[in-house]
């Protein structure tokens, strides 16, 4: 959940700031840059001077194309001329405007208890109490009045278990009575009432990060975009270490791209705050990441945290490298808005915006190893998202994506009755599936040995050495890391291969394993307990496991984990390095190519050895490829095209 408690009072903040007089901001023209303002702040801009000097010192060091006003949080409603005079503040200076709601609890009005508002945790209405229901219909109305379009922050959830919540479930479980119930609010309480006042309001959803829970609370990602007039993301990943949700860096790409899949009426775009992370350039990598999957728009939260002057955190380790965000490089963009105000968090979004903006328009559209994840299914929560971490794209979708060549099923694909008999028809028309030992364990004994005479024995090995091999006899060692709890996964000789492994005191233990059905492939990878130990896997070994999964992929990067992959379908890519110190990755590209174009420097890198025709495996040979060598400065990302 967004950790955004400090919000529920927002009004505290009132800077001193002098009148300013800058030229505008460097512009970007490969996507949107909007603003949220709270209704606490919206309350603070009835003070006059307060809302020019802050708006001044925001505009001077982002260009912002949009606001959104809200209308209502924790028990406060914004009054109605102080909205209208805040519209008119924006439109007058040609930024777009449009509303937000945020249906968290608080308040007497919205008749909350003391415990409730209390108690430190989120909570939502309550949406079986016909009080707070016509609560909720009355703040959709009044939004409605004063704007076209409005979005809800990520509070509109349901987790309340009053006495009047366990009589209207019966005997369903949570997940299914919230999921109806939330509908059914979205349905009667907040689009039929907006729109019988503005015929013209659209209303936008914004889902939360943590999409792996969503049928626990109510977030409806099958029946909702249909529901609503469009849909947003949050791409706030935070810092994967201090939070209690320890999302990867890479989710704040991927959930773009899922919900890409998820809305046809379109995704409006991604959501960062400024919180929770332990040095600034993690702030930076979320813009940076939101961006590189395309999105038309990147919300800023919120508007008086963009005053507030930035932390830059514990850098010390890449302080004086050339990396993708610098504080010089700050300092630099700082100079070029000719602010009169010290650099803040606006002066950082534009900074970092300002980088990505650069290459964007030269990317096509992004491409990666199709997943599947069935709506309302959860099991080894997160897991594409490691996967990202460790090189492997991945185009997460809601329905099973039949015309990809290689699919990827973790445990979620569990929750598709139909799933076996989809496996199947993938194999026998020639694809490729990898599923992971979570979802092995989950089919076991439920037709998947129909396919493959594989099984999760329950055993775990501490695995400490690794090898690469195909067929009988001795393997590549592939090195060795600190000991990785790893599901062992048993297979009958001369039926199934293993052919990426590790050995735990001289025992095998499978980590991806092949078995040929019909016309297709079936690869098993185990995945460790900890997925984290994912990141301690020797770079051969991940390497070694990339080589299988990206099988016919344009790009693969021979690289240690924290090394992601952004691929487009124009011959580019993207590069980035998550890690705190410099490393040295080799790009494969397939098909034969001279030299790589860096997109932001037009520098050229050429060859790393010649072209290598065709590689012989067991299994078929390789395509021709070509390899380059590159250096990624610690938490920094690089942007190329291959050319002939």
């Amino acid at each position: 959940m967004l950790a955004r408690t400090r919000f529920l009072m927002l009004f505290l903040f009132a800077p001193g700031l002098s009148s300013l007089a800058a030229a505008p901001p460097p512009a970007h023209d490969q996507f949107r840059v909007a603003v949220y303002i709270p209704v606490g702040v919206v309350e603070q801009m009835k003070d006059p001077a307060y809302l020019q000097k802050s708006w001044d010192e925001i505009s001077s060091q982002v260009k912002v194309d949009k606001v959104y006003i809200e209308t209502y949080r924790s028990g406060i409603i914004a009054d109605e001329v102080l909205l209208e005079s805040v519209k008119s503040f924006f439109t007058t200076r040609g930024v777009a405007v449009a509303g937000g709601i945020a249906y968290a609890a608080g308040g007497d009005t919205a008749g909350f208890t003391a415990n409730e508002v209390e108690s430190g945790q989120f909570i939502s209405f309550c949406y079986t109490d016909p009080k707070q229901r016509a609560f909720v219909k009355h703040v959709a109305e009044v939004s409605a009045r004063h704007f076209d379009e409005i979005i809800l922050d990520d509070f509109f959830f349901s987790n309340t278990k009053r006495d009047s919540d366990i009589a209207a479930k019966g005997n369903a479980s949570w997940s299914t009575f919230r999921l109806g119930l939330m509908d059914e609010v979205s349905r009667d309480l907040i689009v039929g009432p907006a729109r019988a006042v503005n015929p013209r309001v659209k209303i936008i959803i914004k889902f939360p990060n943590w999409y792996e829970h969503f049928q626990a609370n109510g977030y409806d990602l099958d029946k909702e975009p249909i529901i609503f007039d469009g849909i947003y993301t949050g791409t706030e990943t935070r810092d994967p270490v201090i939070t209690d949700q320890h999302l990867q860096q890479y989710e704040s790409y991927q959930i773009i791209r899922y919900f890409d899949n998820i809305s046809a009426r379109g995704n409006g775009g991604g959501w960062v705050d400024v919180y929770d992370t332990r040095y600034l350039d993690r702030y930076a990598e979320q813009l940076w990441d939101t961006m590189l999957a395309k999105t038309p728009q990147i919300m800023l939260f919120q508007y008086s945290d963009l005053l507030s002057a930035p932390q830059i955190g514990n850098r010390k380790a890449w302080s004086d490298l050339a990396t993708s965000f610098t504080v010089a490089g700050l300092d630099k963009w700082h100079e070029t808005t000719q602010s009169a105000a010290p650099a803040n968090y606006a002066g950082v979004a534009g900074y970092s915006l300002s980088k990505v903006n650069e290459v964007l328009g030269k990317l096509g559209n992004p491409i990666a190893i199709a997943s599947y994840k069935p709506y309302q299914s959860t099991g080894e929560d997160f897991l594409h998202n490691y996967l990202g971490m460790i090189g492997v794209p991945i185009d997460l979708h809601p329905e099973f994506p039949a015309d990809a060549k290689t699919i990827l099923l973790t445990e979620s694909a569990k929750f598709d009755p139909a799933i076996i008999s989809r496996i199947k028809a993938h194999l026998e028309q020639g694809g490729n599936i990898v599923i992971t030992s979570g979802l092995l364990a989950a089919l076991q004994d439920k037709g998947i040995d129909q396919i493959a005479d594989l099984r999760a024995t329950g055993n775990i090995l501490k695995v400490q050495e690794y090898w690469g091999a195909y067929g009988a006899g001795s393997g590549a060692n592939l090195g060795s890391a600190s000991e990785i709890l790893v599901p062992e996964i048993g297979f009958q000789t001369n039926d199934a291969w293993p052919i990426v492994r590790g050995t735990a005191n001289g025992r095998g233990a499978p980590l991806l394993i092949m078995d040929r059905y019909s016309k297709g492939i079936l690869y098993v990878l185990a995945i460790p307990e900890n997925p984290n130990d994912l990141y301690a896997l020797p770079q051969a070994v991940l390497t070694a496991i990339k080589r299988y999964l990206l099988d016919g992929f344009p790009i693969l990067v021979d690289a240690p984990s924290k090394v992601a992959l952004f691929a487009y379908d124009n011959n580019t890519f993207v590069v980035e390095s998550y890690l705190d110190e410099s490393t040295q990755a080799t790009v494969s590209t397939l098909g034969l190519a001279t030299h790589l174009r860096n997109l932001a420097t037009g520098e050229l890198i050429e060859l790393k050895a010649p072209a290598t025709r065709t590689s012989q495996r067991r299994h078929g040979s390789q395509p021709p490829h070509s390899e380059f060598q590159i250096v990624l400065p610690p938490h920094s990302f690089a942007a190329f095209a291959k050319e002939q």
